[in-house]
């Protein structure tokens, strides 16, 4: 009876199900544009993607390289989420200007803040290049001649594609390198914040509330794109002028009811939809439970402290923001998967693929290998990945460690610069002087980590596969990892600025002594353990791994004919397409599509900093002084829930109703449905959506900053 269950559920995972696939857009037209329409799409494919005329492609861009953003107004005005405005709210604030917990609002173009390093970037065109990526390649020439070619060839490629132009490109494998694209975009660097909420509305709920529904934050921050008098990207500059694009998205008033169509746009980062069982296994029962783990114990500190210290508070909260995240992530990634059962799911198809290809001797020969090498070769990179996560989650984690590993690339440079094998060094120690690092650092709290983190470590790892230098300084404080670590934290110049600032005044002239701090020498040896016992071999199964991968991917679309297969999620742009939907995370329990402000007041907890609602929006509330921003019962609509497949990039990415009309911003997923960065389950995974009505109300209600408002084109 559970085979014939398993067969089913293969059944269904074969057919192509709106929900599920993060598709390449200019491959909609060939494989999912009939789908879109049956589902509602009311847009052509060239609406939506187009080199030669004005389309939605146009106004989506890449935030800060890890987030999306769409163009909303004539005047380069892009919406994106508060927490990927985070970092740059973060970095204007300080205990006198708070801006993370008073909000930001510019009344005019003038009093938008330029922030360094920020980019926006927008895509000219996708193109297939696969079989020039691949010229000179065959089966019968080594590995290592193969990346020879395809390297040389891809770096020809991006060449001639921009040859002439201000544009940048680079080209991307897809489906494990049986195909590459090309992308063609434009990058623009003076970026300035315009407005963002107080975090007690943009991060509403906190912790508490990230990856769970129902939810009832306005994560969302308003920034400009500038660009020279020419509309073309520039450095920063008081002469540059907002940036005129190509096409801007409209924005709808009307709402949504469930079961309309949604369409997401923008930058998905990363998935694994195509893995085998054994690589689930690991992530599932290994991998994601220990980096919970060690994330907690970091979390635990870090918050003690920052309830403490308003300037630690200020210092760690992007810091804190973002391991909270993937440590809640992961916790619901494993949880999900083992409520899918997606390790038999998994071990069901890989039997009905052997099956398949059992019967043709050619097939059989070609594929008939794949299961028993992954199963070999994770047997061994399973010991290597428990390593790296506790090189990445325990000892880098430890922010003296991290800081004193940059620093051997001042003394690299100075070595160069004393053989006379380079002139860049006093440019290189004017950067370190500025010490940017000590704007979100507290001594004592990394102090607690280390303690902490070397504790977990000793434990976790045995002695064997421990750096020996590391272990020796252990056992030469008498196993006491707490006095080791004051030794180390005392004797350092990497945790205090004045001892930094000293260190890199005379660097040039007591370099040798500066090369044997404690702190750096620990850190050293760490890193050439690693770099010589780990990390090559590491490597080297994670290359047999894709190459194996990229055989089964290739068997599966010989295989499994009738199915539409999407590649794996690596921040290139994609469509994904749903519809409005309710879920239900377990038995007796059944989530609205939908929620309110009447919601926020049922949260609100006085005193509490997750929950606490600014006495300005509980005011509007009490009046119902919602303007024209209310759904057709007159309540203040927050945020929905739809079936987009989506995953993190997809922050901040517009998602529009039928017409391609803004309805909301995409903002996160669901706790029980963040497991569909490996395996999509439709009943379960549901991205979450801060309504755009949501977003005008505070901007212009809230906040007083309608004037921007007068930019955007609103559809009533």
């Amino acid at each position: 009876m559970k085979n014939i269950f398993l067969a089913f559920t293969l059944l269904i995972t074969l057919i192509v199900k709106a929900d599920e696939g993060m598709w390449l857009p200019q491959l909609l037209n060939a494989l999912n544009i009939n789908d879109m329409k049956k589902n509602g799409l009311k847009l052509s494919a060239e609406q939506i993607y187009s080199v030669n005329k004005s389309s939605l492609k146009d106004a989506i861009v890449q935030f800060a390289g890890g987030c999306t953003a769409e163009i909303i107004s004539d005047q380069g005005l892009i919406l994106t989420n508060h927490h990927c405005g985070y970092s740059a709210i973060a970095y204007h604030s300080t205990v006198e200007k708070d801006y993370l917990t008073k909000g930001f609002w510019a009344m005019n173009k003038n009093e938008e803040v330029y922030t360094p390093n920020l980019n926006a970037t927008i895509i000219q065109r996708i193109e297939d290049v696969t079989d020039r990526v691949l010229k000179g390649v065959s089966m019968t020439i080594t590995e290592s001649k193969r990346d020879s070619i395809t390297k040389a060839n891809i770096k020809q490629i991006e060449k001639e594609s921009i040859a002439g132009t201000h544009y940048e490109s680079f080209i991307r494998p897809f489906f494990y390198g049986n195909e590459y694209y090309l992308f063609v975009v434009e990058t623009f660097k003076d970026v300035r914040m315009v407005g963002a909420p107080p975090s007690s509305i943009g991060r509403f709920g906190g912790e508490t509330d990230n990856w769970m529904w129902p939810r009832h934050n306005a994560d969302f921050s308003v920034f400009r794109i500038y660009a020279n008098k020419d509309n073309k990207p520039a450095e920063y500059s008081s002469e540059n002028v907002p940036y005129k694009p190509k096409h801007v998205i409209p924005i709808s008033l009307k709402g949504y009811k469930k079961d309309d169509f949604t369409m997401v746009y923008g930058f998905p980062g990363r998935t694994q939809e195509y893995l085998s069982s054994y690589a689930v296994d690991m992530i599932m029962n290994e991998s994601d439970p220990l980096k919970v783990s060690l994330r907690e114990k970091r979390l635990k500190i870090m918050n003690q402290d920052m309830l403490q210290n308003d300037a630690v508070r200020i210092a760690y909260a992007s810091k804190y923001a973002s391991i909270a995240n993937y440590y809640k992530k992961w916790m619901g990634e494993m949880n999900g998967l083992k409520k899918y059962d997606a390790l038999t799911k998994k071990q069901f198809f890989e039997q009905q693929f052997s099956e398949s290809i059992n019967g043709n001797p050619i097939k059989k020969e070609k594929y008939g290998h794949l299961f028993s090498e992954l199963q070999k070769v994770y047997g061994e990179y399973k010991i290597l990945n428990k390593q790296v996560d506790y090189y990445n989650e325990c000892l880098m984690a430890i922010d003296a460690f991290a800081y004193a590993r940059n620093y051997n690339t001042l003394f690299n440079e100075l070595y160069k610069k004393q053989k006379g094998l380079s002139n860049t060094f006093d440019k290189t120690i004017a950067e370190y002087k500025k010490m940017g690092y000590y704007k979100n650092y507290n001594k004592s709290t990394d102090i607690k980590i280390c303690e902490a983190m070397l504790n977990e470590y000793v434990k976790g790892v045995q002695a064997n596969n421990r750096p020996y230098v590391l272990d020796s300084f252990i056992v030469s404080h008498n196993n006491d990892v707490k006095k080791m670590t004051e030794f180390l934290y005392a004797n350092t110049n990497f945790v205090d600025r004045d001892k930094t600032e000293s260190m890199l005044n005379d660097f040039e002239k007591n370099a040798s002594l500066y090369e044997k701090d404690p702190v750096l020498y620990i850190t050293n040896a760490i890193l050439k353990y690693y770099n010589t016992s780990v990390f090559p071999q590491f490597q080297y199964d994670e290359r047999e791994i894709n190459e194996l991968q990229k055989l089964y991917v290739q068997g599966q679309k010989e295989v499994f004919k009738n199915k539409k297969f999407y590649p794996d999620a690596n921040s290139t742009l994609r469509i994904a397409y749903g519809k409005v939907n309710n879920y239900k995370p377990k038995d007796g329990v059944e989530y609205h599509y939908a929620t309110t402000l009447d919601g926020t007041m049922e949260k609100e907890v006085e005193g509490h900093e997750e929950f606490t609602v600014p006495a300005r929006l509980k005011e509007l509330y009490l009046k119902k002084d919602f303007g024209r921003y209310t759904d057709k019962n007159g309540k203040m609509p927050v945020a929905f829930t739809a079936s987009n497949h989506t995953t993190g990039g997809n922050s901040g990415s517009p998602v529009f109703n039928a017409k391609g009309q803004l309805i909301g911003t995409n903002f996160d997923r669901n706790w029980e449905g963040t497991m569909s960065d490996i395996m999509y389950n439709p009943n379960q995974c549901r991205n979450i959506v801060l309504d755009v009505r949501y977003t005008l109300f505070i901007i212009d209600k809230f906040a007083g900053a309608g004037y921007l408002l007068n930019e955007m084109k609103l559809i009533k």
